[in-house]
């Protein structure tokens, strides 16, 4: 039996089409209709338009938006009647409630409640509400929003202006900054961090995305260590643990005269601490463990994530990294021996990268030779470099990051060593038993500043400015949990400015990922990016103060990310492929940092961001599509998401009908098997598994030398062999590059059954988007 529709429900249904081209509200009604029954109740029947409107996003993107609006309906009628307002309430009205209520809540920051609130409704923008992709709505109402006991009270633009109030607590003119944060944030030019969006504003601001440490070898260090890994993650930070300081198997204990057990037992311990601490039930706490390739446990220390073997020496739920040093890919290339030590013994070579690290080592290895070192073990290069690789590839761990661009790079050189990265191998920050790294992220939406005819030279650069000035003031205003990390936030002031929605950008430009077009792109817009966001924290500096450890940073001594790539060059002799290539006048960049100093010891990283992303609507990070046509899982649920460039393009040409989704579903989203579509569009539209993999290491390689950390990237490769992987690999090493993420490879993905209809009502299969083990790292973004 059908439902019978009310005229409330044909007007919100009407009302959330408006507007849009090539949606229906005919065919959204005839859908709730359908799925509709005698005696529905109006919270059911809100609920069916949003079910109905969501089963034709694959026949048309537009129906996201849609969706979107019927929810927003939803989520108003929800908001407002918890504060006791009435439906039609506007957000001038609404605003002021909201505060005090979420202050006398306990859920908002009091200080909220001086602002001039009048003033900041009035500056709220409605018409933004109806920008949202369904994705990215339903994201932020599940997981971001104030609620209380589950009931939520917040809606969008007094989400995004409460984070603004909370970035601008210590501004002089409080309300000109949040006005000025407000329209960055909700008009999708830049997005803040997770961490960032969950906190500001509230009573609990822990604002920063990453936490770096390195644990000392001591049993009571390392339990402090992982102490301080709960305490961090219950408030949704993302962990980066440097374990290399930790003695290996067999080496001897002074104080029981026994034999250590190594370092595999106590990662099992924060591996299921970790599991235990899980951030609020928003998303679960995430930990990479990172040890450096001359460990003596490292070959137990690449099993970690296989399925067989001792379960007390596996951490399925713990990320991990290999920390590689330049010598030892130089003896894989010259085939030659590798050798293995416990740090006990050889404690000065986690302190040492470069050339001052390679001659040690081999002082080290002659010293074994004498029998002056005891524990040691000698395995060929290339064979372990082969298992690095096969681990890698079956079990998606353990990523490899490069430890010697990562130091010789750094701007802070002259205070401490990189150790590790973090959860997402984009950020790359000293530490030390005394000073946990903090890093605090955001990124701007690269498809908002490009038209196509190129890059929005003025946009990008007044959102970057603004960015940067949100990020330093996240150092200020954060809630810290342990010493270690305010101590160290607050001395070194480093932020992470990364960006997403960078195939869009390609998209809207007509470049195909796989061309020198592309890594042109990456270079120009990286370039324009470091450009005004080094200018901006010297601005900074120049306001508010230098960073406390300045001087005798390269910053100081007026070496730039674009300079630092000499160092690396003369570090390895030579022996690398980088471009050094450049457009903007960085002589006046230089003096001005000379002469000003910089606020922020680091200014950009390029993080994941699969979540902000999502609330964007864009494709996350500088990924390229993952497929034109797929089902994206995460802790919101399961989403259609579809081309909207693809499908404008096919419209176009004629092309786009039940047919060409079918098609498209039968194919896995890919275009490259169907005849009808033109070749331009196939290489504009290849999917990640279908563009060369080294394609993605050039564009990383381009943006690497404008950046002083480092990027989240992932590598795909559609028919991986060891040869294959060998290569990719050593190409991101003699390219520059400092770290690597997952390599995701075609048999890690399936097909999963939608609940969408065909056109002949049956149920049709859609790709789902490739996981490894976590289809979404949320921990950073």
């Amino acid at each position: 039996m059908t439902a019978t529709l009310n005229d409330r429900t044909r007007l919100s249904v009407h009302q959330a089409c408006a507007g849009l081209p090539g949606v229906s509200a005919a065919a959204v009604l005839e859908e709730v209709r359908r799925t509709g029954y005698a005696g529905i109740s109006d919270d059911e029947l809100s609920l069916a338009q949003i079910m109905a409107a969501r089963t034709l996003i694959e026949t048309e993107p537009n129906y996201s938006q849609v969706t979107a609006r019927l929810l927003l309906e939803r989520m108003r009628r929800e908001a407002l009647d918890f504060l006791g307002m009435p439906p039609e309430a506007d957000y001038p009205q609404h605003f002021p409630v909201y505060v005090r209520r979420g202050v006398e809540l306990e859920r908002l920051d009091p200080e909220l409640a001086t602002f001039d609130l009048d003033r900041l409704a009035h500056a709220l923008v409605p018409e933004r509400d109806r920008a949202f992709g369904f994705l990215g709505l339903q994201t932020l109402y599940d997981r971001y929003f104030l609620h209380h006991d589950g009931t939520r009270f917040e809606l969008p633009q007094a989400f995004f202006m409460r984070v603004a109030m909370g970035l601008a607590l210590r501004e002089d003119d409080r309300e000109a900054r949040a006005i000025e944060f407000y329209h960055l944030l909700s008009s999708f030019d830049f997005m803040c961090s997770t961490p960032t969006l969950f906190n500001a504003g509230t009573t609990r601001p822990q604002l920063s995305s990453c936490f770096l440490t390195t644990v000392d070898d001591d049993l009571s260090a390392i339990f402090h260590a992982i102490s301080n890994n709960a305490l961090l993650s219950k408030y949704a930070g993302g962990l980066g643990n440097d374990w290399t300081p930790v003695r290996g198997i067999g080496a001897h204990i002074k104080g029981t005269n026994g034999r250590s057990q190594g370092v595999v037992p106590f990662l099992k311990i924060a591996n299921d601490t970790a599991v235990a601490v899980n951030q609020g039930g928003r998303r679960k706490g995430a930990v990479c463990a990172y040890l450096e390739t001359w460990h003596i446990d490292v070959e137990e220390f690449l099993d970690l994530r296989k399925n067989t073997g001792d379960e007390r020496r596996r951490t399925h739920d713990m990320n991990t990294a290999n920390w590689v040093p330049d010598e030892f890919l130089r003896r894989v290339e010259a085939d030659q021996q590798w050798t293995l030590f416990s740090p006990d013994e050889t404690p000065d070579l986690h302190d040492l990268y470069g050339p001052a690290f390679a001659e040690r080592y081999r002082a080290y290895e002659r010293a074994a030779d004498r029998g002056e070192i005891k524990v040691f073990r000698r395995v060929r290069a290339v064979d372990l470099w082969r298992r690095m690789l096969t681990m890698l590839f079956e079990t998606g761990h353990p990523w490899i990051t490069f430890k010697d661009p990562c130091n010789l790079r750094s701007p802070q050189q002259h205070a401490g060593v990189v150790h590790s990265s973090n959860l997402c191998t984009e950020i790359t920050l000293n530490t030390s038993p005394d000073e946990v790294a903090v890093c605090n992220l955001g990124s701007i939406n690269l498809a908002r500043h490009v038209t196509p005819d190129g890059i929005d030279v003025d946009r990008l650069q007044r959102t970057t400015r603004t960015a940067v000035r949100m990020l330093d003031n996240v150092i200020d205003i954060n809630f810290y949990t342990i010493p270690e990390a305010r101590r160290s936030n607050l001395r070194h002031r480093p932020i992470g400015l990364g960006l997403m929605g960078f195939a869009d950008a390609l998209f809207t430009q007509r470049i195909p990922a796989a061309s020198a077009a592309a890594v042109e792109f990456a270079d120009r817009s990286m370039e324009l990016i470091s450009y005004h966001a080094i200018g901006a924290s010297s601005e900074l500096a120049a306001e508010r103060g230098r960073y406390e450890s300045y001087e005798g940073s390269l910053w100081s001594r007026g070496i730039l990310p674009i300079d630092s790539l000499r160092l690396l060059a003369d570090a390895r002799d030579g022996d690398v492929d980088l471009d050094y290539s450049s457009t903007l006048d960085w002589d006046a960049l230089r003096a001005r940092v000379r002469r000003d100093g910089m606020r922020n010891s680091n200014v950009m990283a390029i993080a994941p961001t699969a979540t902000i992303a999502n609330i964007c609507g864009v494709n996350q990070s500088v990924e390229p599509v993952y497929r034109n046509l797929y089902v994206k899982s995460n802790m919101s649920g399961d989403f259609t998401v579809i081309n909207p460039y693809l499908v404008a393009d096919l419209k176009a040409a004629g092309l786009w009908d039940a047919e060409m989704v079918a098609e498209l579903k039968f194919h896995d989203g890919s275009l490259q098997p169907i005849d009808r579509i033109p070749q331009h569009l196939k290489e504009l539209y290849a999917t990640a598994f279908e563009i060369e993999p080294r394609w993605l290491v050039e564009a990383a390689a381009r943006r690497q030398k404008w950046i002083d950390q480092a990027q989240s990237l992932n590598l795909y490769v559609s028919r991986p062999s060891g040869r294959t992987l060998d290569e990719l690999y050593r190409l991101a090493w003699r390219k520059g590059l400092k770290t690597t993420y997952y390599l995701r490879s075609t048999s890690a993905t399936h097909v999963e059954k939608s609940t969408l209809r065909g056109t002949d009502g049956k149920l049709n299969a859609v790709p789902v988007a490739c996981s490894v083990e976590d289809p979404d790292c949320e921990a950073c973004q």
